[in-house]
C-alpha cells in the first residue's frame, strides 16, 4: 500500500513541481545558502518599506462616517454678523455638495458636544467670532465616495472662501481615535524669566514651519490677534456729586450691552416658553456715542447721563495663559491631508533639529497630539509581538525537547513581513488615485500590526506541520535520503497547506470592507499568502542546512 502510494504521489505534477524546485535549491549547500540570503535581503527590504516612507504608516485610518463637522475662527473683534457671513458664504457652497443632505449653523456658540467636541475642547467655544457647520451626508450606500474623500475633495474650495473672508476654517472628520488635542501639536517651552508675548513670537515662527511643511493643513494656534477692548472709567467725584453708585452704572451698561431676563411668556402654540429680555437695540448699542447718552437714575431721581459718569478708554487685551506640567507653554494645532501624520512629524522634527529654536526655547511634538500615541501603541506591539514570538518558541521547545527544530518552524512568521509590506504598497501603486490633488493612501494602521500578530500562531501551524511529517517521513522503514523526505514530505503537504491558507485568506476578505480594520484583513491575505508560499521552500532549505550533516538517530538539537 505504502510503495502504491508513493508511486501515485511522484508521478503527481505536485510532486514533480516540487521535486524541480525544491530539489535544484538544496542539490548544494551553496544553493541552499544563496536562497537563504536572497530571502534574508527580500525581508530586510520589504521591512524597509516602512522605513523609507513607501508604505504610509498611521495610528488609525479614516472612518467612513455619514458626517462632516467646518469649524470657524474669525480674528477676535468680529462681530455676529461677520461670523454668519462666512457661515452661509460656506454654507452656499455646501449646498452644491450632492452628497450632502443638510448642514446646521452654530455662530457664537458651540454645536451639541461629541467625541471631537470633549477631547478638543469644542464645546468650550462662545463669542461672537467662533462657528461651527455641521454637514450630513447621504448613506454610505448611496455615495460613491468615503465621507474622507469628500473632505479631500471640498478642502479647496473651502479654503479659498475662509481666505477671501480672513477667517481660519478648519475641515474635522470624526475619527475612530484616538482622543487627542489635534492630529499634529507643538508645545513650546520657553525660559522662566521670558514674557509669554515672547513665548507666543516663538509660537508663530513655530506655525510658520507647519504651515510650510508637506501636507499639514489647519495650521492654527491658541493665540489671537491682538484687540482692544471698551472700559468705562468712572469718576467717582462727579458719581459722588450727583449720588450715582457704581453699581447703577454697571446695572445700566450689562441691561444695555447684554441684556436683562425678565420674565417668560407661554404661547400654547410654541413647545417652549419664550424667554422676555430688556436690551437696547443693535442699532443703539454698537456704537460708543450712542451708549455716551444712556442716563442712570440717581438717588434724587434725576437722570444723568453716562458721558457725565466717566470716560470710556481703549485698553489692549491679554492673551489667556496655558500651563502644563507647572511650566507657560504655547500651542500649535495642525492637521494633514494627504500625507501620514508619522511623516509630517519626522519633517518637522528635521526642520527644528536643522534650524534650532533661539537659546533657552524648546518644541515637543509628541505630547497632547497623535505622534506620542502612534509611537507607544506601535512599541507596545512591537513588544507584544516578541513575547507572542518567545511564547510560542517556549511551547515549541517543550513539545519537541529541540532548541532547533522549533526555530525552524518558526520561520514562517517573520516572512509574513515579505507579503504585508510590499502588499500595502501594491494597494497604493494600483488602486489609489488623487483627490483634487491630494493623495488618497492606504495606510498601515495599529490593526495591520495587530493582525501581524495574531498571524505568528496562524502561520507557525504549517511549519509544525511540514516539519512534524519530514520527521516522520525520515524514519520510515524504508529510510529515504533526506533530500527525498524533504521533497516527499513538502509535496504530500502542499495542497493541504494551500488550502488551508486559501480558506483563511477568502475568510478575512469580508473584513475588507470595513474602512478601520480593512487593515487587519490586508495583512492576513498578504502575509498568508508570502508566508505560506515562501515557508514551502524556506522550511525545507533551513531543515536541510541544519540536518545534512547529522545522522537521523542524533537529536537535532
Amino acid at each position: 500500500m505504502h510503495l502504491l502510494y508513493e508511486f501515485r504521489l511522484k508521478q503527481s505534477g505536485v510532486y514533480k513541481f516540487y521535486h524541480k524546485t525544491l530539489g535544484s535549491l538544496i542539490a548544494t549547500p551553496g544553493r541552499a545558502w544563496f536562497f537563504v540570503l536572497v530571502i534574508f535581503i527580500a525581508f530586510i527590504g520589504s521591512a524597509l518599506l516602512a522605513v523609507t516612507r513607501t508604505v504610509p504608516l498611521k495610528l488609525l485610518p479614516f472612518d467612513n462616517k455619514n458626517e462632516l463637522q467646518l469649524v470657524i475662527d474669525m480674528p477676535k473683534n468680529s462681530t455676529l454678523e461677520q461670523t454668519d457671513q462666512v457661515a452661509r458664504a460656506l454654507g452656499q457652497f455646501l449646498a452644491t455638495v450632492d452628497e450632502v443632505t443638510d448642514y446646521e449653523t452654530y455662530i457664537g456658540q458651540a454645536s451639541p458636544m461629541d467625541f471631537n467636541g470633549m477631547v478638543r475642547h469644542y464645546y468650550l467655544r462662545s463669542g461672537s467670532n467662533v462657528g461651527e457647520i455641521r454637514i450630513n451626508f447621504v448613506a454610505k450606500k448611496e455615495r460613491k465616495q468615503q465621507s474622507h474623500q469628500i473632505a479631500l475633495r471640498i478642502r479647496k474650495q473651502i479654503e479659498a472662501i475662509a481666505n477671501k473672508y480672513n477667517a481660519n476654517v478648519k475641515i474635522v472628520e470624526s475619527p475612530p481615535g484616538p482622543p487627542v488635542l489635534d492630529t499634529l501639536v507643538a508645545e513650546i517651552y520657553g525660559p522662566e524669566d521670558a514674557s509669554y508675548t515672547e513665548l507666543l513670537n516663538i509660537g508663530k515662527n513655530v506655525r510658520e514651519r507647519f504651515k510650510h511643511t508637506q501636507g499639514v493643513v489647519d495650521v492654527d494656534d491658541y493665540s489671537y490677534a491682538p484687540y482692544q477692548r471698551l472700559l468705562f472709567k468712572i469718576d467717582r467725584e462727579k458719581a459722588a456729586l450727583t449720588q450715582v453708585s457704581s453699581q447703577q452704572i454697571a446695572q445700566t451698561l450689562k441691561i444695555a450691552l447684554s441684556g436683562q431676563l425678565l420674565g417668560t411668556l407661554h404661547i400654547p402654540s410654541e413647545r417652549q416658553a419664550l424667554e422676555i429680555i430688556l436690551q437696547l437695540p443693535r442699532e443703539q448699542r454698537s456704537y460708543i456715542t450712542q451708549l455716551l447718552t444712556l442716563r442712570v437714575k440717581s438717588k434724587t431721581g434725576e437722570l444723568v447721563p453716562l458721558a457725565e459718569l466717566g470716560q470710556i478708554k481703549e485698553l489692549d487685551d491679554e492673551q489667556t495663559l496655558y500651563h502644563k506640567n507647572l511650566r507657560r507653554v504655547a500651542y500649535v494645532i495642525g492637521d494633514t491631508a494627504g500625507r501620514s501624520p508619522v511623516e509630517a512629524v519626522i519633517d518637522l522634527l528635521d526642520d527644528f533639529n536643522d534650524h534650532p529654536l533661539p537659546e533657552g526655547y524648546s518644541v515637543e511634538l509628541g505630547g497632547e497630539g497623535e505622534w506620542k500615541i502612534t509611537v507607544d501603541v506601535f512599541r507596545d506591539l512591537g513588544l507584544a509581538f516578541a513575547a507572542a514570538l518567545l511564547m510560542i518558541y517556549v511551547l515549541l521547545v517543550v513539545q519537541t525537547g529541540s532548541l532547533s527544530l522549533p526555530a525552524i518552524m518558526m520561520i514562517a512568521i517573520p516572512l509574513t513581513v515579505i507579503g504585508i509590506m510590499p502588499g500595502f504598497w501594491l494597494l497604493n501603486t494600483l488602486f489609489t488615485s488623487p483627490v483634487d490633488g491630494y493623495p488618497d493612501q492606504i495606510f498601515f494602521t495599529a490593526t495591520a500590526m495587530i493582525g501581524m500578530i495574531a498571524l505568528a500562531g496562524i502561520v507557525v501551524r504549517n511549519g509544525i506541520i511540514l516539519i512534524d511529517f519530514i520527521e516522520k517521513t525520515r524514519h520510515r522503514e524504508d529510510r529515504p535520503s533526506l533530500t527525498e523526505a524533504l521533497i516527499e514530505a513538502g509535496a504530500t503537504r502542499l495542497r493541504p497547506i494551500l488550502l488551508t491558507a486559501a480558506a483563511a485568506m477568502f475568510g478575512a476578505v469580508v473584513i475588507i470592507l470595513d474602512p478601520v480594520f480593512s487593515g487587519l484583513a490586508w495583512s492576513f491575505i498578504f502575509g498568508i499568502f508570502a508566508s505560506t508560499g515562501f515557508s514551502l521552500f524556506v522550511i525545507p532549505v533551513a531543515y536541510y542546512l541544519i540536518n545534512r550533516n547529522k545522522p537521523l538517530d542524533k537529536p537535532s538539537a
